[in-house]
């Protein structure tokens, strides 16, 4: 089965990248909690062993000797509407939970007795080693989620779909590319060397993984990636950060932008984007520093944009300050 479209579309709102982190959970004698929500793909490694047994890519509880299930509470890293949940048990074989529901809350501050839960998956079967993708239909906020595992085991990585739920101020000047406030790469050339979003958390660059890095192009053109933005928005300042980026950053740069009601297609997309109108034209990179741009070409109010990179190389963090739009 492949993912969703809203595995594509939506951002994880479960991402330590915007905040989010493991607050408690009922056990995790075998493997932390915090693992569960890593960025990466989960791993194996066949003979690593930490002193409670094997080590595992993920959140695993005891064998449960009492009654009752295994839980865990995930804060999210901002507000938001959640739309779908990935539940991946990969590697997890003879350990995974067979069943699993999920609850969300919406409060200020740290969970307690008193936290009210909502139920907004159902008790769902698992299986073992597998992505397991499921809709949600929930209209309100929520700040915390927690998973409930039947009875106990493992459970490889936790994604919370959804959209954001941010105060749009019209007429003040924000990063319409923050990752944080629903900005998502869509589509690209190439990103070998990890998650293209990286390019739009929050925080700075903590070395050369931490950002978008294409491999060493050895055919004719240059690599691209193509962004939604977190509002539409026009458009004043760009700055494009090489932070690490000291031997293989990009030559140049360029954006191009477009306004599109609802979701754009994907269909044919490298073709379409090289058609939008260009706000800033090529222009030079250098190592490890963060460059600021005017935006060179006024094309008004955009919600998707195109950068396109000179060979190749890396960029650490992207930021477009604007306007937001009605």
């Amino acid at each position: 089965m492949s993912a969703p479209e809203y595995t594509k579309t939506h951002l994880n709102l479960a991402s330590p990248r915007i905040g989010a982190e493991a607050v408690s959970c009922s056990d995790d004698f075998f493997a932390p909690m915090h693992r569960m929500l890593a960025e990466a793909e989960p791993v194996f490694i066949e003979d690593k062993y930490d002193d409670n047994g094997k080590w595992m890519d993920g959140w695993e509880s005891r064998r449960k000797r009492v009654e009752g299930n295994d839980w865990c509470i995930v804060k999210l890293g901002i507000l938001g509407r959640i739309e779908g949940i990935e539940i991946d048990t990969s590697f997890f074989t003879g350990n995974f939970p067979p069943e699993a529901s999920l609850h969300a809350a919406n409060i200020e501050g740290e969970v307690n007795e008193d936290t009210v839960w909502t139920s907004i998956m159902p008790k769902v079967a698992l299986k073992g080693d597998e992505k397991h993708w499921f809709e949600v239909e929930s209209f309100a906020v929520y700040s915390h989620v927690r998973l409930n595992i039947f009875p106990d085991g493992g459970v490889a990585r936790l994604r919370v779909y959804g959209t954001p739920d941010v105060n749009w101020e019209a007429g003040k000047t924000l990063n319409l590319a923050a990752l944080e406030c629903g900005a998502k790469a869509l589509a690209w050339s190439d990103s070998h060397y990890g998650d293209a979003n990286k390019m739009f958390s929050p925080s700075k660059s903590e070395n050369m993984g931490d950002g978008w890095e294409t491999r060493r192009r050895r055919e004719a053109g240059n690599d691209w990636l193509v962004f939604k933005l977190a509002h539409a928005g026009h458009i004043e300042k760009i700055v494009a950060d090489t932070a690490f980026f000291k031997g293989n950053y990009p030559d140049g740069f360029s954006l191009r932008g477009i306004m599109v009601d609802g979701d754009l297609s994907l269909d044919n997309i490298e073709d379409e984007s090289a058609k939008w109108p260009e706000m800033l034209g090529r222009s030079k990179l250098t190592a490890d520093k963060a460059h600021e741009f005017d935006v060179a070409h006024n094309i008004g109010t955009i919600s998707h944009v195109r950068v396109d990179i000179y060979p190749d190389g890396g960029i650490s963090r992207l930021k477009l300050f604007g306007k937001i739009t009605e």
